[in-house]
């Protein structure tokens, strides 16, 4: 075992018995500032890391717009994503780390998953399979924006792209950035003030800097590299938001802005330009899945859309993640990367394709499970009433209704009134007579009215452990005036909601609507018990939200009362 591969941080396979797999043999020549002539005449820069001997091998390309001149700094940094160089270089691999148009030094203008940077993908892809050290098999790695540039690329269909492993990825823009209808602003916003930021950047910049130059050092010392392995989602919000108040080029950071967050409140021609779902019956090559149970706000819900829609390809697998599997600098699953590449690009028989394509953790339980469709056959949905005494069980009880109150800005109050309903509403369950695994699609049927014409539903599912302890589970959005469900589009019986056409909310009226929480999976033991949280403003910090990720309000003030004929579908298996 090499010193690089002791200290990868996070789990490194799904339980699978490898065999074959490459040994660690090579020394890492460094290419520099390559530029990659695209089809519309921009080069593109990257960063080519590839076996210091005679000979070709296979690339593996982490394509994204962060900066490719820190990918090894080693820090627990959101943008630190394209995998362990020394890993994959050793093992006979070219690891090609290159920028987007319009960041890194790339030519063009950045512009989000659109159009033009597809296209760029499958030039990038091209060019790596004509160089000299490149044997013409190329596959491609990295988890998030990395994993979305390998989407890019396979609906391309660049002919010597040969695998992918698109862990964490999106495949629609919309849904990372609006949840139906809700403004993801506290990741948007500062993502984009980072890529400013860091964009602006001169390659000396990152790497002529003493003091990144010492950060480097530093942070890749075995025992502080170690302590990065329990980093999570809420700590790179909290980073990313400290970039807000520095500097950086309206152009095309703020125009983007404007488009997510003000332009194109609902699902229109710009966010379709932006969905590669449609677009993924193209890809047939080899598709690894993946994702943390932990990534609800963002990456989790596009890991089950690409599930059903890359269901016509047979050589698709999905692994399910427990918490801080996908921490930073990312390094986790590399030897399943590793089985995976070696199978489909070095022809060796690594076991990798062995047994059910679905492997997950279940959280609260021990082990890797198996599935060999997901979500797991074996699940049947339990109905749970919001009771009105505000309990949370299959016997609704007396009928009734609870209400809360979310207020708008600019009321020129002091203070709360000691008068005012509560601003959020739970509904517990007595403790659990037995362990209850959940497993798949959970949906809020929720029966309520309100007094303003658009409100915003934020459901939150929670275990509540025998000494109080909460753990938050999955979250579930939805923008009142954006209700309308495509009930020919059900994804394994959840429903969809297209966020193309808004409709006011009838004012006291109750309504039923059907909010789809990002599936998940949890075993909530004996004695816990189940939670829903319900509110409509997760601004205040005091409301709990997932990864801390919160939106912009609807900015109504509205009494909102829930009906105790509402129901939480959970998925059990049986």
């Amino acid at each position: 075992m090499s010193s690089r591969e002791s200290r990868l941080n996070g789990p490194q396979d799904t339980g699978r018995d490898y065999r074959n797999l490459s040994e660690p043999r090579y020394r890492i020549a460094h290419d520099r500032n390559r530029r990659v002539p695209v089809r519309d005449g921009v080069d593109l820069l990257a960063d080519v890391h590839r076996p210091d001997a005679t000979g070709r091998y296979p690339a593996l390309i982490a394509a994204s717009p962060y900066p490719r001149q820190m990918q090894d700094l080693g820090a627990p940094a959101g943008f630190i994503e394209a995998g362990a160089t020394d890993f994959w270089v050793s093992r006979g691999y070219a690891h090609v780390i290159a920028n987007v148009r319009g960041t890194g030094g790339s030519g063009g203008t950045f512009g989000f998953m659109d159009a033009q940077e597809r296209r760029d993908m499958h030039d990038l892809v091209e060019w790596a399979a004509a160089q000299p050290w490149c044997d013409g098999n190329v596959g491609m790695i990295g988890i998030s924006y990395f994993a979305m540039t390998q989407l890019e690329a396979a609906v391309e269909r660049p002919p010597h792209l040969k695998a992918i492993f698109p862990v964490a990825a999106t495949a629609d823009l919309y849904e990372a950035a609006s949840h139906h209808g809700l403004a993801s602003a506290s990741f948007i916003t500062p993502f984009l003030s980072m890529m400013g930021l860091t964009s602006d950047r001169s390659d000396a910049f990152w790497r002529r800097n003493p003091a990144i130059a010492l950060a480097r050092r530093v942070l890749n010392t075995p025992r502080l590299h170690q302590k990065f392995s329990t980093m999570n989602g809420e700590a790179a919000v909290t980073m990313m938001r400290g970039l807000l108040k520095l500097p950086h080029s309206p152009h095309p950071w703020d125009e983007l802005w404007l488009d997510m967050m003000v332009r194109h409140p609902v699902r229109d021609q710009w966010w379709e330009e932006r969905n590669l779902l449609p677009l993924l019956d193209r890809v047939d090559i080899p598709v690894y899945l993946g994702c943390d149970w932990d990534n609800v706000p963002l990456h989790l819900p596009s890991t089950f859309t690409l599930w059903k829609a890359l269901a016509h390809n047979g050589n698709v697998r999905m692994a399910m993640l427990g918490q801080y599997a996908l921490t930073w600098p990312w390094e986790s699953l590399h030897h399943e990367a590793l089985a995976w590449f070696d199978h489909w690009l070095k022809g060796a028989d690594t076991g990798i394709m062995d047994g059910p394509p679905v492997r997950y953790v279940l959280p609260g339980a021990d082990g890797w499970h198996t599935a060999e469709t997901w979500p797991p056959p074996t699940a049947t949905h339990l109905q749970w009433a919001l009771r009105a005494d505000g309990g949370l069980a299959a016997d609704e009880g007396e009928p009734g209704a609870r209400e809360y109150l979310t207020l708008g800005a600019g009321l020129n109050r002091a203070k709360a009134s000691p008068i005012d309903p509560p601003s959020a509403l739970t509904w517990t369950s007595t403790p659990l007579d037995h362990d209850l695994d959940v497993v798949g699609p959970i949906e809020l049927r929720l029966t309520a009215s309100a007094t303003a014409m658009d409100t915003a539903w934020i459901a939150l599912l929670q275990d509540v452990s025998p000494d109080d302890e909460v753990t938050d589970v999955t979250a579930g959005w939805l923008r009142a005036s954006l209700r309308a469900v495509d009930e020919q589009a059900s994804i394994d019986g959840a429903p969809v909601l297209p966020c193309t056409d808004a409709a006011a909310v009838p004012l006291g009226e109750y309504v039923t609507y059907r909010i789809p929480l990002v599936p998940n999976a949890r075993r909530f033991s004996a004695g816990h018990r189940v939670r829903l949280l319900l509110s409509s403003d997760d601004q205040d910090p005091s409301t709990p939200a997932m990864m801390n990720f919160r939106h912009a309000a609807v900015g109504t003030s509205s009494l909102n009362t829930v009906a105790s004929g509402s129901r939480l579908l959970l998925p059990a298996l049986s």
